[in-house]
Parts: structure tokens; C-alpha cells; sequence
């Protein structure tokens, strides 16, 4: 097969009539005209011809310019294929190709590469195909192994003929490239499943289930693509039957941002632990998290929950709404107040509430459920609205139901995390394991002994052991004694059981916090937080947001 009898079609390029009939051998300057394809403007029409004398692409020897070129090149003709030529870098990779041959046959490589489809869509269809970066390893004695990237031109006759009757092949050889690419890409992975690990081993690994609510959560790291975020949740059981809930994102990517985020989420169970109002939790956080990483910022919602009040107080700084479903699908939206993100300082936040009536559910999440590209942010919110309003059973369903319904998958491009809470509806013998009591303390010193007479009262009806209600009678003793001497008015005790502890809670105007301290042999009082320690589960003390205090207590009942 004589290889300068065929001519490739080049994508631009055009076939020259010049080559045909009469005018064979002559050259462009005996012909008088111009050898350089006319490029066509704007307006459709030819520019001017080419000075005289410019050579034309036939006028060169590309045999021999192609037999020394360092990609590999081979040209194939007719409907099976078969062999025509092969250039030496060619026959240096994958040995010598016999001619005449069908390609399937004598050029494996070919086959391996995918090239068999594409030249048949070439021979066909007389248009150029690319395939990039491609792998092979099938090469006789490791010759020829690596990466290319192969393109298929459609061949013609060089007797000028517009049918394409071969196909010639160029690959590149690319293996450095793509082996340094892969290099990266394994980096990246690295990176990636140190930035998830760090990311899961830092949120809570089981939720704390308190006495009232039900919880759930799930966290999805975005797709391969995208790189770990600094999502994090969690639950903490704050005694006396209060749990705060916690939701935020720190703004930021990959190993800095988890570790970030594991510095704050463990801020917040320790600023927690003090039981204050969520809006000096969050100011709090905002310090520290100027000093973690200025560069850093995070949005964050922090709430509690208070069985008695059956609300939801919340702070947000630069977070998106709670959202709460009531037991008849109703899907309301925690409003203001909302301060900036933690880190950037200088603002004072405030805590609202939303109520949450038995029944109700209520939804934290992160911005990677609901934002998308090109849509408005407030759209995500209303389709996770419109799919919380049907979002019906446990926690865990719903927020299964929620990731489905907002269309989040394993590519998505940001990380989700969802945060679920329940405060079911008790019923039957559910609902008589679940009893509230309060008594004001009014007139002086004989509150004490009415106090005492009322909590037995209550405890009896209750059907706790007598060792349980001696001590429930002796805790509510010392505690409203305490704040007798130590509190002013108004005072008020409350008891509360739930399906697992005795609760006594006393409430009063003084925000002087007690405190535990050891009382000498001749000291006549001191001892009563002492006792309350010594005879209860646990016990604390917080500042109630209308100013004054609460002290507690609890016992655990038997299992």
C-alpha cells in the first residue's frame, strides 16, 4: 500500500481541486494561483488570494515528515481495518504491524485502547475523534505500556476523491502527565478520607437521649468532588429534665475546617455545662472563635429545651431557621432574632423561642440541604418546609425522608448535616410515668413545713418506694430551707417524674448561685448542698432568664 497516495482530512481544511485532471504535477505558480486554503470571514466571502510562490500542503513529502514524528502514527483503510502503515515510534511500542492486515487481528492495542467503535464511527461519518488519556497494558514484553491520547482522522485517496475510504491514527504518548495527574488525584483522596475521618470521629458517635425528647441526626460529606466542611450537631442533657441542641457550619474546607469545628462543638458542650441563656453561649463561642482562626468563621444556632415551659429558646449567629412541624402538619419557622456568624465580634445576640407542644417536631440543619446553585437560598427553605409539612414517624425517618425529598446524594456537592427532635405524644400508661407538680412558697418560714407535707403528698400519689420518697421529702427540705435563708421572693417548688428520675427543682429571686462547701464541726449551717449532693444523682444551679436562680436535683429511679 502506497502511503503518498493518500492524503488525511485535517478539521479546517479543505480539498484542493488543484491536485485533479489536467493541472497534476504542475506547481501553484505555474497554475497562477494561490496554494493556501482561503479562509472564510465574516461576510461568507474569500479574502484575497495568498501572494504567489507560497507552497502548498501537497507539495510537501509527508511520508517521510510522518515516519519521523515521535507520536505514534498508523493508517488503516477499508471496512475491516486492515493495516496500511505504521510509523517506527509505532512499531517501537507495539512491534511490527504486517500490512494488509485487519487491525483486530494484528493490532490488539487498538482494541484495548477503544479504537475499533471510534474508527468505525470515522470511516462512516468522514469527521476527526479524540479520546483523551487512555491506559493500556497489553504491550509485548511491557513495550508500549502507558497512557495516550489517541486521535482518528478520516483518510481520502490522494487522487483528490471525496470519499473516506481510511482512518489514520496519532497517539500521544501522555503517561508522565497522566500518572502525575493520578498522583494528585490520590493526594486529593488522602486528603479527603483524613478530612472525613477526623470530621465523623469528632460529632457525637451516639446521641444523648434525655427523658422528654427523641432525637436523630445524619451528616453526609459532600461527593468526591467537593471537599469536607466543618458541619457539626449534638445533644447535651443539662439536668433537671433541660437539654440544649446545637447545630452549626464552619465556613470553611477539608482538615482546617473539622478541626474547627471539633474545637468549637467541644467549646459548646463546656459552655453548655454552665447553663446559661443560649445568647451568652453564643457570645461566648464568638470570642473563642476569633481566637481559634480569624480567617475562619461559622454560623451556629444553639437551643434549649425546657419540658415545663414545652418551648424552644434559641440563639443564631448567621444561621438558618428552625423549623418546627405541629402534630397536624403546620410548619412554622423560628424567626429573629438572628446576629452575625461567630468570629467576626462586636455584636450582642439575643435569644427568642418557638414553642414545641407535644406532638411537634422540630428540624436544625445546614445550608447544604437547602442552598443551590442558581436558586435563591429562600427556596431551599421552602422546599424543606413543603417536605417536613409530610414528613411523618421516627426521627430517623424523618430525617431519611427529608435528604430524599431535597434531593441530596452521594455527589452532592456540600456537606449536610440534619438534626431531628420529637417531643412525642404520651398516651395511656406512657403518659402516667409523666407527672408535673408545683407549689408556691408563700408566707415566711411556715413554707417550709407546708413544702414538705405537699411533696409527700405528691410522691405518695405517685407510688414511688419509701426509701424514694424519704429522700425526695429530705431534698425538698433542704433545698426550700436554702432558699429561705438565701433567696428572696418569688419562690416556688416544683417536682416532676418522668419514666427514669425524681426531679426537685426550686426556684427564687436571688441570683446568688450556691455552692458546695465543707462545713466545719461547730458551723450550724453550709450543710445543706452538702446533703442534697451526697443523697441525689446529680444536682446544679442555673440563672433563670427573668432573673433569679434555680437549684435542682435528681434521683434516678429503679430499672
Amino acid at each position: 500500500m502506497n502511503f503518498t497516495r493518500w492524503s488525511a482530512r485535517l478539521p479546517g481544511t479543505q480539498r484542493r481541486a488543484a491536485a485533479r485532471g489536467t493541472d497534476r504535477g504542475r506547481t501553484p505558480v505555474q497554475r497562477g494561483e494561490s496554494s493556501v486554503p482561503a479562509a472564510r470571514g465574516a461576510s461568507g466571502q474569500h479574502p484575497d488570494p495568498a501572494p504567489a510562490g507560497v507552497p502548498a500542503l501537497e507539495d510537501f513529502a509527508l511520508p517521510e515528515i510522518v515516519g519521523s514524528l515521535p507520536a505514534l502514527v498508523a493508517l488503516v483503510y477499508g471496512p475491516e481495518h486492515r493495516v496500511a502503515y505504521v510509523n517506527d515510534a509505532y512499531a517501537a511500542a507495539f512491534g511490527h504491524r504486517p500490512p494488509g492486515t485487519p487491525a483486530a487481528e494484528s493490532c490488539p492495542e487498538l482494541d484495548e485502547l477503544g479504537l475499533l467503535p471510534l474508527m468505525e464511527q470515522v470511516l462512516r461519518s468522514g469527521k476527526p475523534r479524540t479520546v483523551k488519556s487512555r491506559r493500556i497494558q497489553s504491550g509485548p514484553g511491557g513495550r508500549g505500556d502507558g497512557s495516550y491520547t489517541v486521535t482518528c482522522l478520516p483518510a481520502g485517496r490522494g487522487d483528490g476523491g471525496e470519499e473516506t475510504e481510511g482512518v489514520l491514527v496519532f497517539a500521544a504518548d501522555v503517561t508522565d502527565h497522566a500518572d502525575a495527574a493520578e498522583r494528585l488525584r490520590a493526594s486529593e483522596r488522602r486528603h479527603r478520607e483524613t478530612a472525613v475521618t477526623l470530621q465523623r470521629s469528632l460529632l457525637p458517635q451516639e446521641l444523648e437521649q434525655p427523658d422528654d425528647l427523641r432525637f436523630a441526626a445524619t451528616y453526609q460529606p459532600g461527593g468526591t468532588d467537593a471537599a469536607v466542611g466543618g458541619d457539626w450537631y449534638d445533644v447535651i442533657t443539662l439536668g433537671g429534665g433541660r437539654t440544649a441542641v446545637v447545630i452549626g457550619d464552619v465556613m470553611g474546607r477539608g482538615v482546617r475546617a473539622a478541626a474547627v469545628m471539633g474545637q468549637l462543638r467541644t467549646a459548646v458542650r463546656a459552655y453548655a455545662r454552665l447553663d446559661l441563656p443560649p445568647h451568652e453561649v453564643l457570645q461566648l463561642l464568638d470570642g473563642l472563635a476569633s481566637e481559634i482562626d480569624a480567617s475562619q468563621i461559622a454560623t451556629c444556632v444553639y437551643a434549649v429545651h425546657d419540658p415545663t415551659d414545652g418551648r424552644l429558646v434559641y440563639a443564631s449567629a448567621g444561621h438558618l431557621p428552625i423549623l418546627v412541624r405541629d402534630e397536624d402538619g403546620t410548619v412554622r419557622r423560628a424567626e429573629e432574632p438572628t446576629g452575625p456568624p461567630l468570629g467576626t465580634g462586636g455584636w450582642l445576640h439575643t435569644s427568642g423561642s418557638i414553642d414545641l407542644p407535644p406532638g411537634s417536631t422540630a428540624v436544625l440543619y445546614t445550608d447544604g440541604l437547602v442552598e443551590r446553585r442558581r436558586e435563591d437560598i429562600d427556596e431551599g427553605v421552602a422546599a424543606l418546609e413543603r417536605a417536613l409539612a409530610g414528613a411523618t414517624g421516627t426521627p430517623q425517618v424523618v430525617c431519611d425522608r427529608l435528604i430524599r425529598s431535597l434531593g441530596v446524594t452521594a455527589e452532592h456537592d456540600d456537606d449536610v448535616a440534619v438534626l431531628v427532635l420529637q417531643h412525642p405524644t404520651r398516651t395511656g400508661a406512657a403518659a402516667e410515668l409523666f407527672h408535673n407538680a408545683a407549689l408556691d412558697l408563700l408566707g415566711g418560714t411556715e413554707a417550709a413545713p407546708r413544702a414538705r407535707a405537699f411533696a409527700s403528698g405528691v410522691l405518695a400519689s405517685w407510688r414511688f418506694s419509701p426509701e424514694l420518697h424519704d429522700l425526695g421529702v429530705l431534698a425538698v427540705s433542704e433545698l426550700v430551707a436554702n432558699s429561705l435563708q438565701h433567696g428572696t421572693p418569688p419562690m416556688r417548688l416544683r417536682l416532676r417524674r418522668t419514666d427514669r428520675r425524681l426531679i426537685v427543682e426550686v426556684t427564687d429571686g436571688d441570683e446568688h448561685l450556691p455552692r458546695r462547701r465543707r462545713a466545719e464541726t461547730e458551723d450550724e449551717a453550709g450543710r445543706g448542698i452538702s446533703i442534697i449532693a451526697t443523697i441525689a444523682s446529680s444536682w446544679g444551679s442555673r440563672r433563670t432568664p427573668g432573673g433569679g436562680k434555680a437549684v435542682w436535683c435528681e434521683f434516678a429511679l429503679p430499672g
